[in-house]
């Protein structure tokens, strides 16, 4: 099939676009000599993961039981939920994973939650590892002290059936801040906060094999932290708008580092209005979360404002046609992708595949 051929609204891959950066993202962390562990709620996508791995990546982040059991299913033998796990049906499909051959970590904030996941995986007859969440700066999930996390390590390391794995540090809101050097000191504080943790642990005779975190806007960071392990990068795959405002130390934009792959492929199905085109992708193709998409490669046409199946875009110079394409590059790629069932992948203008967005609506 042509791009003609494609049915719009749909997600469209540059599958030569996500290799180059799959590759430069697995070159950095070994240049580094730190893991790579991509987070799979980016993508969804099987398809997409199976490239990481033989690229380097030691396996997979999830975000939900869900979500991991649709990666471990098709094959990804080494998954952490680095999240937090409290519903008692979720603890139980939790402690099954192992029993299809994977390796399966978790996150904890809470003591309480330790002995829940100790009696569940005694029940199934498995093990989990176990990492203790601190809050690096972000504010959401995560024990505020080294105190506390030292204490939830120590219960970790005594439950029947749990392995101590170390520490997850993420700083959700650090990916986003656009200036380099903004964004460096609230790094900086990050990373030192979360070492203060790691030698606390060290000290009680619990040393952290595992520090895991840092994302697409932060990763120079703490791969030079010399403390992180292990990244948890998932957008520089398919590279957002969002994350390609990110600005590095020369000022240069990281959709210059990493690539626009994914588009949200629309056409025009309407032109009634001088200066304007209307478009058949809406609010239901995409999140708007961080802003409306960009139209990649017309800087003279702009997507300005969108309802359920419509995108209006305006095109001052009335250069579209009833049937032009257009390949949008969504604000936030996570969102967006949840939305499809598939990715149409095109190595140039011809359709290679279509993978399907496996674990999509894996939300519990």
């Amino acid at each position: 099939m042509g791009l003609d051929e494609v049915v719009t609204p749909c997600l469209v891959l540059d599958l030569d676009a996500l290799e180059r950066n799959i590759d430069r993202m697995a070159a950095l962390a070994r240049a580094r000599g730190v893991n790579l562990r991509p987070h799979g709620k980016m993508h969804k996508s099987v398809d997409v993961a199976r490239l990481q791995i033989a690229a380097g990546a030691v396996g997979l982040c999830c975000q939900k039981v869900s979500e991991a059991e649709a990666f471990v299913r098709a094959g990804i033998s080494d998954v952490l939920v680095s999240n937090e796990v409290r519903d008692p049906r979720m603890l139980i499909r939790l402690a099954r994973l192992p029993l299809l051959g994977a390796r399966v970590a978790v996150c904890t904030d809470d003591a309480d939650n330790v002995a829940e996941l100790s009696a569940a995986v005694q029940a199934q007859g498995t093990a989990l590892d176990v990492l203790v969440e601190f809050d690096s700066g972000a504010g959401r999930c995560g024990v505020p002290s080294a105190d506390e996390a030292v204490t939830i390590a120590r219960a970790i390391a005594a439950a029947p059936g749990l392995r101590f794995r170390g520490l997850q540090a993420y700083h959700g809101a650090l990916q986003h801040i656009e200036t380099f050097e903004d964004r460096r000191e609230v790094a900086e504080a990050a990373i030192a906060r979360t070492r203060t943790v790691v030698e606390a642990l060290a000290a009680a005779g619990l040393p952290c094999d595992t520090v895991t975190g840092g994302g697409t806007g932060s990763a120079d960071f703490e791969a030079a932290s010399g403390l992180y392990t292990e990244l948890q990068c998932g957008s520089y795959a398919f590279m957002d708008a969002d994350y390609g405002r990110i600005l590095d130390r020369s000022g240069a934009r990281l959709d210059a580092t990493f690539d626009n792959a994914l588009f949200l492929l629309t056409r025009v199905m309407s032109r009634t209005r001088p200066g304007q085109a209307v478009v058949d992708a809406g609010l239901k193709s995409q999140s708007l979360d961080s802003g409306l998409p960009l139209i990649h490669g017309r800087a003279d046409l702009r997507y300005a404002a969108c309802s359920d199946e419509h995108g209006t875009v305006t095109d001052p110079e009335d250069t579209l046609a009833i049937g032009d394409a257009l390949h949008l590059v969504p604000g936030h790629c996570d969102p967006t992708c949840n939305l499809h069932d598939w990715y149409v992948g095109m190595r140039g203008d011809t359709v290679e595949c279509l993978w399907p967005v496996t674990a999509r609506g894996k939300s519990w």
